[in-house]
């Protein structure tokens, strides 16, 4: 694909039947000892992009995009798969490498596989066609990137061993996979949880993906999350080992690690010393760093702070991972531009941060180290009380876990589940002595006679659905009236068209968004917002932020509405794009040819700052490409500023004007160029006028070489000039 086209979604849903996987298994990214990016060289990157949206500052430093080592992380479900596929696009052009796609919640309570693609609530309904519909897509993203896309999901609920074959099958790269999660955060009975958990695995490890663990919830669920620390080691240490036994490769299996506490609590003493505790415990794993999103709301510098924080604790210690969720997850809504500044964070951050360990150290003693101690300390103990209680399931049942006790310390407040209840309760049964499965990756007994002939129980039917792909059943769409197709027909006006609205999620789904200050308490501000966009004529306004600046002076409010109109890009007709040179092009040439300029607000106009913006070096104007500017002042006369060009043998004039009753300005600009001819110097001079009202067209023809006119910079000027004087030497 070139950059400027579209994805076309109906060309994806095409032959989706006859959709192949190219490959197996989780991709991490090369590391490459000692990058060198422009002028700077990092010790902590991974490969470059062949195609990719740097950080806004980066055109200072040649557009350079430095990718850090961890793989980064975004979650996208919003219900409709299709316009999750565009997000998804976005997000890898600015550094994403592990696109995760969370399930709608409802899914973990389905006794099998759902087909079709309704939309989905709180995620997306995972079904075959979803899947294969965005690992497609994801294949041609990675082309254009030059660089793998793992794809992700969760294995959980009772359908998990029903998913983990049709992910296998799909080529679906990592997934969720915690039995413990199930029974504590979706009560499914804990005899069918493991048992379903054994079978998912031993599925997930042939297809070689990377296993993320769920151990993180308790301290997103307790009532305060720094007391689970110790839960938090001893539930990693039961999945991962569980996992192992499973036969999944420990380098394949991750720990979802989140920091349990959030400033303005003293963030770095309390989440520090876990972390290092974690990462001793376990560093025969993968860390996957995740950042805390209890105390989150709807505040997305708040979160962003946060976010930024824990990946100064995954530098310290490490993070093969680095989960971004995303800014406004207070706000339960993942918006296209909240993905994409998340995954920009967390680049920003790691670029910053780069060879941080060869700078700074975690100290080994003192608090440090009484900390990591006692958190390891208190983790032992509670394996150790809960084998001497029967197991992990009489813990459950005795409400150890999510209880709000540092232990040994307990509240009573803990999620309990009974043995011999919850969902899928008597529903796990014995094997027959006779039983088999022709299939590959199946775990436990399995009556296989052939088993020292056959390298799998597969080959006697020739292989299963993981060796031959045609005994794959594809099922379409089953509803005539929720399915893509439909979604798309509505859709219609604005695929392949010009035709635009604005969208923060779906499609034209015509929201936008406003942020307004307003000069009352919070109550009163919210019902005024309201108001004010029920008069701009926005339809379904909702609050979605407030923010007190002050108790009674100012309160500010985001709220967001929806427009009922369209744009069409054909009637808009577009300016020239300035001509832009790169800064070493620029100072290369002033370097080999002095450049003097003389510069000034003319007439009777005393406005400065525009021109001295342009100018000055401190706003990045023309003066730090090496220009020499004699800067007149305001309110210049015209002879006064062509005569000061004659006398210092200047190359160009640049004056400014911003008062246009009158036409004034334009009346000036004509009167500089014709004094510059009357004294001779207007074919060896270069004339430039800016200002805010300044039109480029209409200055041109008053006779000056060129206009500028709102939001210029100076790397815009001395563009110009260059090219301009390359003109004039070749004359």
């Amino acid at each position: 694909m070139k950059a400027n086209e579209k994805l076309n979604i109906r060309e994806l849903l095409k032959d989706l039947n006859k959709y192949t996987p190219r490959r197996r298994g989780w991709t991490w990214r090369k590391k490459v000892k000692d990058l060198k990016m422009g002028d700077y060289t990092y010790t902590d990157c991974s490969e470059p992009l062949k195609q990719s949206v740097p950080l806004p500052a980066a055109k200072y430093f040649g557009n350079i995009d430095p990718q850090p080592d961890a793989v980064i992380t975004t979650e996208i479900a919003s219900g409709r798969f299709e316009d999750d596929i565009r997000r998804m696009r976005m997000a890898a052009w600015h550094g994403a490498d592990h696109i995760m796609v969370i399930r709608t919640a409802g899914q973990s309570h389905f006794d099998g596989l759902i087909e079709g693609t309704p939309q989905g609530v709180g995620g997306v309904p995972i079904t075959r066609k979803q899947v294969r519909a965005q690992r497609k897509a994801l294949d041609i993203i990675e082309d254009e990137i030059g660089r793998p896309i793992n794809y992700h999901s969760y294995v959980s609920g009772v359908a998990g061993p029903d998913i983990a074959v049709m992910f296998a099958e799909e080529g679906v790269n990592g997934a969720h996979q915690d039995p413990q999660y199930n029974v504590l955060y979706r009560n499914i009975n804990m005899v069918r949880s493991f048992v379903d958990a054994a079978e998912s695995k031993k599925i997930m490890a042939w297809a070689e993906m990377l296993q993320i663990d769920g151990a993180h919830n308790a301290n997103a669920t307790a009532v305060v999350a720094e007391k689970v620390m110790p839960e938090l080691l001893v539930q990693h240490a039961i999945n991962s080992l569980f996992s192992v036994k499973t036969g999944m490769k420990k380098e394949n299996i991750a720990l979802s690690t989140v920091p349990p506490i959030a400033s303005p609590a003293p963030d770095l003493k309390i989440n520090l010393p876990y972390a290092v505790a974690l990462r001793d415990f376990f560093s025969e794993y993968k860390m996957r760093a995740q950042m805390n999103t209890k105390y989150m709301e709807s505040s997305t510098r708040e979160a962003t702070v946060t976010h930024v924080i824990n990946m100064f604790i995954s530098k310290l210690t490490s993070a093969d991972i680095q989960s971004t969720i995303t800014p406004d997850e207070g706000r339960n809504v993942p918006w296209h531009m909240y993905n994409i500044e998340a995954v920009d964070t967390a680049k920003q951050t790691y670029a910053a941060l780069d060879g941080l360990k060869d700078l700074v150290e975690v100290r080994t003693d003192g608090y440090m180290s009484e900390k990591v101690r006692e958190i390891k300390e208190r983790a032992v103990l509670f394996l150790e009380e809960l084998l001497a209680v029967g197991g992990y399931f009489e813990a459950v049942e005795q409400g150890f876990f999510v209880d709000s006790g540092f232990y040994p310390e307990r509240n009573g407040d803990g999620i309990a589940r009974k043995i011999n209840g919850g969902i899928g309760v008597g529903t796990v049964y014995p094997r027959e002595d006779d039983y088999f499965a022709p299939v590959t990756a199946h775990f436990g007994y399995n009556n296989n006679q052939y088993e020292a002939y056959l390298d799998s129980p597969a080959e006697l039917i020739g292989g299963c659905t993981f060796e031959d792909r045609n005994k794959i059943i594809y099922i379409d769409e089953l509803d005539e009236t929720d399915n893509v197709n439909k979604r798309l027909e509505e859709k219609q006006e604005f695929l392949d068209s010009t035709i635009i609205k604005p969208e923060v999620e779906w499609l034209a789904d015509g929201v936008v968004v406003l942020d307004l200050t307003l000069p009352t308490s919070i109550r009163l501000a919210e019902a005024a917002a309201v108001q004010i966009a029920e008069k701009m004529n926005l339809s379904d306004p909702e609050v979605i932020h407030r923010e007190v600046l002050h108790p009674a002076e100012a309160t500010r409010i985001q709220i967001k509405g929806k427009i009922d109109f369209t744009i069409d890009l054909k009637t808009i007709k577009l300016p020239p794009e300035p001509f832009l040179m790169s800064d070493e092009e620029i100072k290369e040439f002033v370097k080999k040819n002095p450049f003097k300029i003389v510069a000034g607000t003319i007439g009777e106009d005393e406005h400065s700052v525009g021109l001295r913006e342009i100018i000055d070096i401190k706003h990045g104007g023309i003066e730090k490409y090496g220009i020499e500017c004699h800067y007149l002042g305001t309110s210049v006369p015209v002879n006064k500023i062509v005569d000061a060009a004659i006398e210092i043998d200047a190359d160009a004039i640049l004056i400014s004007t911003i008062i246009s009753h009158d036409e004034i300005h334009y009346k000036n600009m004509k009167k500089v160029h014709e004094y510059a001819v009357e004294r001779g110097i207007r074919d060896k001079i270069i004339i430039i006028a800016g200002g805010t009202q300044v039109i480029p067209e209409l200055a041109v023809q008053t006779g000056v070489d060129t206009g500028f006119g709102r939001g210029t910079k100076g790397n815009q000027v001395a563009s110009f000039l260059v090219e301009r004087k390359k003109a004039l030497l070749i004359k």
